[in-house]
């Protein structure tokens, strides 16, 4: 695209700087100097013309440098709204928009009166954490005293809420809005198959499209999702929705105002859909209009990410990722842990040991693709 990068992030090791013209060894959830280092270089000679969080959940950050500099964006009350889980279900009630019923707790007593209110089982999470950090489906009372401190420890501000706990298929949706007109791109059928055996942990275990709701149903989900972004204020931009259809219709469990990690606005949705997702992004960041038929799929390819399931334990070696990565289907396999690493049993998502995305003639031959190059990779562990 010609642009010169300014990339800013905490780790001076982050992968990003390797494309930045610019580097800021700065913290992501830093907005006060992050603004100050943007408006010093905007001053300096070195014009920002626009601003974009990638797949990180800082839209304060990012707001607070529009704001400063007079870029496109969302607006400051925005980002508050989309970066703090009950402002956010505030406003949505308040817009009338399709949401699980939901408290602010104070203490783990409260969860008796919980239960009385949503029955069981219910949902805790902290209200501004992200990654399924402290988020926990609860079955018990007995569990009511841990989760709420293990809620409550994962929350920068120590507020912690609750929520029902929707029956139904989950999707991921991700929307660009160009001044009010949305383009729902990304549509995703979530994968659940490990909650048995994580819970109380709610750990997704990928996702595949094309989704295998109906047509109706998928206008409801999106119908919901892009006005719940309206709503929040998100008029231009990317709005990412957790969705779930429930047999009353589609609800909203949170909408954040940026692009979505896990490699699905970057990877699965370009994959999907033939569409730069990215580019188009950066271009409403720069406060360009997207020509229509810029944004329309130009293919409905399969695609499906799975996660690697790694036992706890010390590992002493891993093997077949050759084979993995040039098996059929395989777009991208990554791992994040090594010979060496000493695993514990996930409890959120940015402890998974990897993934593999793939692609297929269909739904299903992208799925079972993921599993099998899963499968050649095998792991050996340290003698205890």
């Amino acid at each position: 695209m010609g642009l010169r990068l300014i990339i800013a992030d905490g780790n001076n090791n982050a992968p990003g700087f390797a494309f930045a013209d610019i580097k800021l060894v700065i913290s992501t959830y830093d907005s006060q100097a992050l603004s100050a280092a943007a408006k010093m270089l905007h001053e300096s000679g070195e014009p920002i013309h626009g601003v974009i969080a990638m797949c990180a959940d800082v839209p304060v950050s990012a707001a607070a440098i529009a704001a400063d500099l007079k870029l496109p964006g969302l607006s400051l009350q925005t980002a508050h709204r989309v970066s703090d889980k009950l402002a956010m279900k505030h406003q949505l009630q308040a817009s009338g928009i399709p949401i699980p019923r939901f408290e602010s707790v104070r203490c783990a007593k409260d969860l008796i009166q919980v239960m009385d209110r949503l029955g069981l089982p219910f949902v805790i999470k902290p209200v501004d954490s992200r990654g399924a950090r402290g988020v926990l489906l609860l079955d018990h009372p007995e569990q009511f005293e841990w989760a709420f401190h293990t809620a409550q420890k994962e929350s920068p501000t120590g507020r912690v809420m609750v929520e029902e706990y929707l029956q139904g298929p989950q999707i991921s949706t991700e929307t660009l809005i160009d001044d009010g007109t949305c383009y729902t791109l990304g549509f995703s059928d979530r994968n659940y198959e490990w909650l048995e055996k994580t819970r109380p942990y709610i750990i997704e275990n990928g996702g595949d499209a094309p989704t295998s709701l109906t047509d109706a149903q998928q206008r409801d989900v999106v119908d919901t999702v892009e006005r719940a972004a309206l709503a929040l204020g998100i008029h231009r931009g990317v709005a990412k929705g957790d969705m779930v259809l429930t047999p009353e219709g589609a609800k909203v469990i949170e909408i954040a105002g940026r692009l979505s990690g896990g490699y699905f606005s970057t990877t699965q949705i370009p994959l999907f859909t033939g569409v730069p997702f990215i580019e188009m992004a950066i271009r409403l960041a720069l406060g360009e209009h997207l020509p229509p038929e810029a944004v329309v799929p130009r293919q409905h390819q399969a695609v499906a990410i799975r996660y690697l399931d790694l036992p706890a334990g010390t590992l002493a070696s891993l093997e077949g990722l050759d084979e993995a990565k040039s098996a059929p289907g395989v777009h991208m396999l990554k791992l994040f842990v090594g010979a060496g690493d000493t695993l514990t049993a996930v409890e959120n998502h940015t402890q998974r040991a990897g993934f593999v995305i793939t692609t297929g003639a269909d739904k299903q031959q992208a799925i079972e693709r993921a599993h099998h190059a899963l499968a050649l990779v095998k792991v050996s562990y340290a003698q205890e």
